[in-house]
């Protein structure tokens, strides 16, 4: 019996570890807590990278990864009107806009309880915007969006790394409580 409970302890103090360190999901090399992240193009997905890894993938994006930048502006002078927003038909007041290179579009998601969830953008809409707000098309496909927060009185603007918009959408996920989210919400 007591042969048998060495592997269950070893099994136990593996699992009290807690977090276990993450790595580059490249070349394996042990990652630090801010370490960048990459877009996998073909499936949207975000590939945890070492520094050195993420470089090879700064480039012009001819690569079926793109490095996330780390740029996070506040757009003090990106205001939408009601109307405006009212015509791209997202069905809650906090979402994030990024070009797709795959798609040839741009697309649109917002959090919900089941994660980013994509809203059909109303592209006649979206192109009014986009030429009233020049920095929408000096935003980098793929990697960077503009997240509008109209939650309560909120109306701001955000140019945002893709990362840290999936982050947003984990948050409210984690929060979510019944039908409407609930107050943490």
């Amino acid at each position: 019996m007591r042969s048998a409970q060495k592997p269950i302890s070893a099994l136990r103090q593996i699992m009290n570890k807690g977090g276990q360190t993450e790595r580059c999901d490249f070349c394996h090399a042990q990652l630090t807590e801010n370490h960048p992240h990459v877009l996998e193009l073909s499936n949207r997905q975000l590939k945890c990278a070492c520094r050195a890894c993420a470089i090879l993938f700064s480039g012009d994006g001819t690569t079926k990864y793109r490095r996330v930048p780390h740029r996070a502006v506040y757009l003090s002078d990106f205001h939408l009107t009601d109307a405006q927003w009212e015509s791209l038909a997202v069905p809650i007041n906090l979402a994030f806009f990024v070009y797709s290179s795959t798609a040839g579009r741009t697309v649109d998601f917002y959090p919900s309880p089941a994660g980013a969830t994509e809203c059909s953008l109303e592209l006649a809409s979206w192109s009014e915007i986009a030429g009233d707000h020049p920095v929408v098309n000096e935003m980098e496909p793929d990697v960077e969006a503009l997240l509008v927060n109209r939650m309560g009185q909120a109306r701001d603007c955000y140019v945002a790394p893709i990362d840290e918009c999936y982050k947003l959408v984990g948050l409210v996920r984690m929060r979510w409580r019944g039908l409407s989210g609930g107050a943490a919400v």
